[in-house]
Parts: structure tokens; C-alpha cells; sequence
């Protein structure tokens, strides 16, 4: 059978004039590509954080500063650097540093456990490569202290606090009136303890170091949970990273210097640090938002700078559809809303839609192992709600039966396989990992299953690992979730399976919903769950048809707002 997907012929769809570009244009690395911006645009907001203003001249010598440090204390190229903060300014500022020292940054993200914090320091130091930590005073006292001592690489720690980029005297009039986590420092055995502000920006060099940074060398190594097993570490090139931030560029036709921007992404997670990594390319200025669950202070900022790009998770975009506060913002400034990382469901999005302006949304694709995106929505020509666009430029896809590997006709459901220039390097010391996860010709199996139309447009159905089967027939939790929430009910809904006590092997589908906060409701469960079994039996397949419905106050999320299914499955 002829390879449905060996001409790309998506590419039709492109906007008009786009096509691949020379591969030449990313050998460069991340600090050459983000070079000009400090120069061209010094005096221009690079961040605002609750108030304070910081510029990209500023960022510049700050980060050179912390690269310098990173130099003095022994550090060399391909070290580690785990980011452990919120979005903060001296969380960009880490991380431009660390790559101008050649340096490889890592998130890690401030919502961990200690046992798994403990993991990803240990997995990182694993190549006996020198690991530095960048911290709250609060984690510092609360998990650094109890797992340090087993962390034999952990060299160097640098602490900083929620309000620790405020002058002193506005720090002291910020805790008088809020609440804010603080947690002692103390010194380590045998390692070296910095304070971000009062050590590293007040005494170190703001000359940029004579460090040589090459495209192959590594940028990132980003933890996720991949398609199965515990985190892995993926390591991305700067060659990863630049060449996709030029391809997205080359797809937005976005103007540099010219706007601001807005994310509830944390820059712990691949989607956070991508859309900061943008920012920086393009001399946006970013508004930071350190809670993206505090909707209040969302739309004081936007507000206040008006942002021309606001990026979310879709269960995030939903928490502000349901905030009156948003629903009453003059969105007239704010020219596109990205959603990425989960499906959005379609009614959802034209509720959004409804109060932002219609055509403002851009559905977007990636995995933390693609750099991340992979496919988008067209930029100028068609949108389709629901569909999460077309592949890139110079990006190759297909999708397969995940049992057989064979390639499934356009119209079928099928793995996405994706090959480019964004591809990890592989897998952090997981090389029987790396081999599951790309194939002999460069492919990464993604673990996500679509469906590709004939335009080229792909439409995420479920993850493989979610998939539910039902008397041997398969119920892709996505498609069927979109359909649930066209019931007035329902806001929020997931399936999972669960094992059927009748017949072995097979599972029976569970739905747990949140009400739509507009619905009228009479508090009659019984009656309610079985008009959404009725609804669903006209609208699903009968085997996609629930058979337990559980009404939910509120469903449990991941860190950056994905709704957690290995937890709705567990309990």
C-alpha cells in the first residue's frame, strides 16, 4: 500500500508562501539566536512581575552574572542546572545564564514531593555531571534539607524567595500585608550556598563569559512521563530548540519587539519554557503569572498591559470562561489565544471565542520530546475547532496502527509518528527507552492518537495508554469527552476505563463530570445521570455509552492544569 503521508500533502493547506526552510538557518545556538534582542530592543519591558518592571538589558547583564557564577564555582559545558521556582524573573534569568555558561538547564518544578524531587537530582547527576539547584527559601527548608545529603553531585544551591527580585523595603511592605512562603537557608555539607540577589547579581561580572556554545551541544534536559515508566529526561539540542522556534516564527509571521504576552504555562514544563524561548527570540515582553489557577490576578494583568498573546492549558481557558471578571475585559487588544498540551473541547472553545472574538483561537501540538510543536492551526487561512492543525515546516508525519506499526488510511485512527529537525537527541541515560520511543527511520512515537482528514488537519482521539476497550471495541476517551460536553450539564468531563467484572479483559467506561455552573439544577442525581446516559446513547456508539457517572466539585489536575486520569483511575 502506498504511503498516505510520504508527499505531505498538507502542505496545500499552508498559508499562503510558506514552505520549508534551509535546515542552514538553526546552526546557531539558543544565546547567538536571542543576541539580537538585547540588542536591538535594551529599554523594552521583558518581564513584569506584580508590579516590577525589568528590561532585557537588565536580563542581559543579570544573566550573564549568573553564567559567570556558574563559571567561577567549577561549572562546565554540559553541567546541570535544575530551575525549582515558580514564574518569577529569576526563573528566565537562570535560564539564560545557564546556557550562556554552556551550561544544560532542567525544570524542576515546585510542586514535586521530596522522593520525586530526590529522582530527578540523582537521575541528573547519574552521568557524574555537576548539578546546581535553583530555589525557593521555602523548598529549601521543606524538602532540599531532607534529600540533600543523598545528592552527591548537588554542588551548588542558589535560594532565592517568591518576593526576592523586590528592592528590600518593598519586600518587608509586601509581607506586611501578604502572606508569603519563606523557609530558613542554611549551609551544606560540602556544598556551595548563594543568595540569588545578595551573592550572585550584587558580586559577579556582567561581561558575557568566553564560553563556546555549538548547536549540538545540549540546551534542555526535560522531564517527563513519556508514553510509560517513571520521568525521563529529555535531552534537547540547541539545534532542537532554535530550529523549532524558527519554524513557528516562520508559520506566525509574528513582529519582533512589537507586542506583550501572557502565559499560564509554568516555565518548569516544556510548553512554558517554549513560549518564553519565543518571547525572548521575538523582544515580547511577558507578564508573569506565578499562580495560572488565580484568575483574579490574570485579568488584573491583562487588564493593566493588554496582552496580544494569552496561552493556556484548555481546563485553564475554562476557569476563565467561567470568571466574570474576563467575561466583562475589553479583548479588543488581544489578538490570539494558543491552547495546547490536553484537547480542548469544542463547545468550550466557542464559548471562549464568544468573549475574546471569533477566529482568535490557534490549537497547537507538541511533546516535551519534539522541542515541542509539531502541528498548528493555520495562522491566516482555516482554523478548525477542535483540530490541532497541520504539520510544520520541514516536518514529517504519519500515523500508525500502535499494535502493528503499519500506516492506517487517511480517516482511521492511528499513533502519530513525527520526524524533524525538533526531534529529541534521546532519552538521559535511557538508551533502551530512546529505541522504543524513535524508530530506525527518526520517528518519534508519540503515545497520541488521531485522526488525520483529507486537507491534512489532525484531530487528537486519546492517548494510547487511555484508550478504553469495550468488548474488543476501542472508545477514544477524547472523542467521546467532546460529545459529553454538548450536554448542558456538563462543563467539564473525563472518561476513563475500568476493568468489567462480567467479562475479563474487558473495561466498562466511568465519566466523572463537573456541572456547568448555568445549569439549573433540581439536585436530583439519579434523574441527571440518567438524562446524560440517554443523551449519550443517542449521540455514542453503545459501547462508548457510560455506565457510571460520577459528579465531581471539581476534577484533579496535573501541575500545569491537564486533568490527572492515572489519579481519577486510582482512587
Amino acid at each position: 500500500m502506498e504511503s498516505p503521508y510520504a508527499n505531505r500533502f498538507w502542505r496545500k493547506s499552508w498559508d499562503k508562501g510558506l514552505t520549508d526552510l534551509d535546515p542552514s538557518i538553526w546552526e546557531i545556538s539558543y544565546t547567538e539566536a536571542i543576541r539580537s534582542t538585547f540588542d536591538e530592543f535594551p529599554d523594552k519591558i521583558a518581564f513584569t512581575y506584580q508590579g516590577l518592571e525589568i528590561t532585557f538589558s537588565q536580563i542581559d547583564e543579570y544573566s550573564n552574572q549568573f553564567a559567570n557564577m556558574l563559571v567561577e564555582n567549577g561549572f562546565k559545558k554540559g553541567d546541570v542546572v535544575g530551575i525549582n521556582l515558580p514564574n518569577i524573573p529569576e526563573y528566565p534569568i537562570s535560564l539564560v545564564g545557564t546556557l550562556k555558561a554552556g551550561c544544560v538547564v532542567s525544570g524542576v518544578s515546585p510542586l514535586m514531593s521530596d522522593i520525586q524531587m530526590h529522582y530527578q537530582l540523582k537521575d541528573l547527576g547519574a552521568g557524574k555531571k555537576n548539578v546546581a539547584l535553583v530555589t525557593l527559601d521555602a523548598i529549601f527548608e521543606a524538602r532540599l534539607k531532607k534529600i540533600e545529603s543523598d545528592l552527591p553531585q548537588l554542588k551548588l544551591v542558589v535560594w532565592t524567595s517568591v518576593v526576592g527580585s523586590f528592592p528590600k523595603e518593598q519586600q518587608e511592605k509586601i509581607k506586611a500585608v501578604t502572606e508569603v512562603p519563606s523557609g530558613e537557608v542554611t549551609p551544606l555539607v560540602g556544598k556551595t550556598v548563594l543568595d540569588f540577589h545578595d551573592e550572585v547579581l550584587a558580586k559577579y561580572s556582567k561581561d558575557l563569559p568566553n564560553v563556546k556554545v555549538s548547536p549540538e551541544d545540549l540546551a534542555f534536559i526535560q522531564y517527563t512521563g513519556g508514553t510509560t515508566g517513571p520521568p525521563k529526561g529529555a535531552m534537547l539540542t540547541h539545534r532542537n530548540c532554535v530550529s523549532d522556534i524558527l519554524i513557528v516564527q516562520k508559520w506566525l509571521s509574528w513582529e519582533k519587539g512589537a507586542k506583550i504576552a501572557l502565559s499560564g504555562f509554568p516555565f518548569f514544563h516544556i510548553a512554558g519554557t517554549f513560549f518564553c524561548e519565543n518571547c525572548f527570540w521575538l523582544g515580547w515582553g511577558q507578564v508573569l503569572i506565578p499562580n495560572p489557577r488565580d484568575t483574579q490576578q490574570i485579568c488584573n494583568e491583562m487588564k493593566k498591559y493588554q496582552p496580544t498573546a494569552l496561552v493556556n492549558v484548555p481546563s485553564l481557558f475554562q476557569i476563565l470562561i467561567n470568571t466574570r471578571k474576563f467575561k466583562r475585559l475589553d479583548h479588543s487588544k488581544l489578538e490570539i489565544c494558543i491552547s495546547a498540551a490536553s484537547p480542548f473541547p469544542v463547545e468550550s472553545q466557542k464559548q471562549l471565542e464568544s468573549m475574546v472574538g471569533e477566529g482568535k483561537l490557534l490549537e497547537v501540538y507538541g511533546m516535551t520530546e519534539t522541542s515541542p510543536l509539531t502541528t498548528m492551526n493555520p495562522y491566516k487561512g482555516q482554523r478548525k475547532l477542535g483540530s490541532i492543525g497541520l504539520p510544520l515546516l520541514n516536518t514529517e508525519l504519519k500515523l500508525v496502527d500502535p499494535e502493528t506499526d503499519k500506516e492506517v488510511p487517511l480517516g482511521e485512527p492511528g499513533e502519530i509518528c513525527v520526524k524533524g529537525p525538533q526531534i529529541m537527541k534521546g532519552y538521559y541515560n535511557k538508551p533502551e527507552e530512546t529505541k522504543k520511543a524513535i524508530d530506525k527511520d527518526g520517528y518519534m512515537h508519540t503515545g497520541d492518537v488521531a485522526i488525520m482528514d483529507e486537507e491534512g488537519y489532525l484531530r487528537i482521539v486519546d492517548r494510547t495508554k487511555d484508550m478504553i476497550i469495550v468488548g474488543g471495541f476501542k472508545v477514544f476517551s477524547a472523542k467521546l469527552e467532546d460529545t459529553l460536553t454538548k450536554h448542558p450539564a456538563i462543563e467539564t468531563v473525563a472518561t476513563i476505563g475500568i476493568p468489567n467484572p462480567d467479562r475479563p479483559g474487558s473495561e466498562i467506561v466511568k465519566a466523572f463530570f463537573q456541572l456547568d455552573p448555568n445549569f439549573e439544577y433540581d439536585g436530583n442525581e439519579e434523574a441527571l445521570k440518567e438524562d446524560i446516559i440517554a443523551f449519550a446513547k443517542e449521540n455514542c456508539a453503545a459501547y462508548e455509552v457510560p455506565k457510571l457517572l460520577e459528579i465531581s466539585e471539581e476534577l484533579p489536575l496535573t501541575v500545569i492544569g491537564k486533568v490527572d486520569k492515572k489519579l481519577l483511575r486510582n482512587n
